[in-house]
């Protein structure tokens, strides 16, 4: 969702469709980044203080975290990068786009 924002709000700021998205997702992973950054201090406190499933919980959750950083910047700009070659867009869609290959 943060990534679409910053692309829409370079988008209103003048910048084209392409110039938007690589700005959007450059901008947008500096504030991803921090926020799991916390989570991810957060796990390994529940890790030290825990026992046994609070662990479990701790490791679970610190691989969801790399998880979503990973899929966010690597698929999800693929996803994208694939839809702009394909759809060759002038203007950002206002509903969800959807995939189909």
């Amino acid at each position: 969702v943060l990534i679409y924002e910053r692309i829409r709000e370079e988008r209103r700021n003048g910048r084209s469709v392409i110039q938007a998205i690589d700005t959007g997702f450059t901008k947008a992973l500096a504030t991803i980044v921090d926020s799991n950054v916390t989570s991810l201090i957060a796990t390994v406190v529940l890790f030290y203080l825990g026992t046994g499933p609070v662990k479990g919980f701790a490791i679970t959750y610190a691989i969801g975290i790399l998880t979503t950083v990973f899929t966010a910047f690597t698929f999800t700009r693929l996803l994208v990068s694939i839809w702009l070659r394909r759809a060759r867009p002038k203007e950002l869609p206002k509903a969800p786009v959807t995939f189909i290959p």
